[in-house]
């Protein structure tokens, strides 16, 4: 007897239809299973074996045949599990024939128990896009697949009570979501009034919250750059709807369990300097998101950015520009949205200490140079702003009085913020912006296109450069709520462009 119940192979963000066959013919009892499955697919055997025998059910002794169709195209994931073992208790008479079965997901103990799985949320939109109207999935993933809204989420602990829901014998309830997930997350974030001193990196921070810039800091040990760092994502919006369902996507297909998927957060990663190209910008055999594609509409720090290794960081040049990363294979080429904001601390030589008011730096001049010269200027570039954090005064720092709250700092951020989504257009930031954009939104007046035009003039700056000082600009006069960019905005983003560092 032949069964077939639909399924999905994950492709990158998205999922691809396959249909599980199962057919149980006379023969030498045997398993084939066939359509290009990877080593986690075909280890199915095994797993839905024990589960079958140990949730009291018959494995059949027959010519088994799985096939996942198409045919073409590789098949991996453990989500395969549960359709295949319903299948086999389909073809095998122990449940009646299904008119129209319900779509399933699940990876199985050897006991029955039903195993979360990576990549639920896809899975689940390519379900409601099929026209699906139930999906079960493990207990596990139900918070997850809950998100998407229009179909009925149904959480399953074992395979025996799938089956007997599939009898009829017990109904398997809709799942509810939970929505406090999210700001418990939130209430955690370290706030901007921990800080003392430090007013020029404060408005920095506040600027590229502003604009969705990319922010270098360099200054000695201890001066509190990985601090400030921490606090951004204290005062940055929280995530529209559509971003929040890209994050969880991405963290889905991840497998990290780490970050609830109704949090309104942006994403804030930290990855070490020991990572390679492939974990920061993704890959592997079956290639998955890396670090820049799980800090998408949220942060990327990296911290002693020098001591990346030079390919790593080279490798962020094109994801900075275009907003994504394309990961080519010979068998096929994916795409993972990348659309995040860089945040990066340095030391000025490799003591820390160039330019340090009381300890004496101990680098030669070629020490610094090569120290410096690990970053290229094409990536340096890419910075919006680029500023020197020095010591704090003791009197700042032993002293009572705070700086403001990330509360207050906030309030300002989204109401510039709403400025540019008015102006431009939803979701788009002035970090964003494209040339003819910029003529539009953000020319100068005659006071500042002179100034500018002096400054790119003695320092030669590039155009690139030009384009990022009058982003940094728009952002400055979103702030106060002037229309247009005065010579004010314009000597200001030309003080955050470090050209010193």
């Amino acid at each position: 007897m032949l069964a077939r119940l639909a399924s999905a192979s994950l492709r990158g963000l998205d999922a691809e239809a396959v249909d599980v066959e199962v057919d149980l013919s006379r023969g030498l009892p045997c398993w084939n299973m066939v359509g290009l499955p990877d080593a986690s697919v075909r280890e199915a055997r095994d797993r839905v074996r024990s589960a079958l025998l140990n949730s009291n059910f018959e494995f059949p002794l027959s010519h088994i045949t799985v096939n996942l169709a198409p045919a073409d195209k590789r098949k991996d994931g453990s989500h395969f599990d549960l359709p295949v073992a319903i299948g086999l208790l389909w073809a095998s008479g122990q449940i009646s024939s299904l008119q129209k079965p319900p779509f399933m997901l699940g990876e199985l103990a050897l006991d029955g128990r039903l195993n979360p799985i990576a990549g639920i949320l896809p899975l689940v939109l390519f379900a409601k896009r099929n026209d699906f109207e139930t999906i079960i999935v493990p207990q596990g993933n139900a918070e997850e697949a809950s998100v998407v809204e229009g179909i009925h989420i149904l959480a399953a602990t074992s395979l025996l009570q799938v089956a007997e829901h599939l009898l009829g014998q017990t109904q398997l309830t809709p799942y509810i979501a939970n929505m406090t997930g999210a700001h418990q997350e939130e209430t955690a974030l370290p706030d901007m009034a921990d800080i003392r001193g430090q007013y020029q990196a404060r408005r920095a921070l506040e600027i590229a919250a502003t604009g969705g810039h990319h922010l270098l800091m360099s200054g000695p040990p201890g001066v509190g750059k990985s601090m400030l760092a921490a606090r951004l994502p204290s005062i940055l919006p929280p995530l529209m709807m559509s971003e929040r369902l890209q994050v969880a996507r991405i963290y889905s297909v991840s497998g990290e369990a780490g970050r609830s998927p109704t949090s309104s957060a942006p994403p804030f990663r930290s990855p070490h300097h020991s990572a390679s190209d492939v974990a920061l910008i993704g890959g592997g055999s079956t290639p998955k998101p890396g670090e820049v594609s799980k800090s998408h509409c949220g942060i990327l720090f990296l911290d002693e950015l020098p001591e990346y290794k030079r390919q790593v960081l080279e490798v962020l040049r094109q994801p900075l520009e275009n907003g994504e990363v394309c990961i080519a294979r010979a068998a096929d080429t994916l795409s993972f949205p990348a659309k995040f904001q860089l945040l990066a601390a340095m030391n000025p030589c490799p003591c820390g200490y160039l330019g340090h008011p009381n300890h004496p730096c101990r680098c030669s001049d070629a020490q610094v140079k090569r120290y410096k010269d690990r970053i290229s200027g094409p990536l340096l570039d890419r910075f919006d702003l680029r500023i020197h954090v020095p010591p704090v005064e003791k009197e700042a720092l032993m002293g009572m009085q705070t700086g403001e709250s990330s509360k207050l700092v906030a309030q300002r951020v989204q109401a510039a913020r709403k400025i540019q989504y008015k102006r431009q257009g939803e979701g788009i930031l002035n970090a964003r912006l494209q040339p003819t954009a910029l003529e539009k939104f953000a020319k100068p007046d005659s006071a500042g296109a002179k100034l500018l035009d002096t400054a790119m003039t003695r320092f030669s700056l590039s155009a690139r450069s030009y384009h990022r000082i009058l982003k940094v600009a728009r952002s400055i006069a979103d702030l106060t709520g002037e229309q247009a960019v005065s010579s004010a905005h314009i000597a200001e983003a030309l003080q955050y462009r470090g050209d010193e560092i």
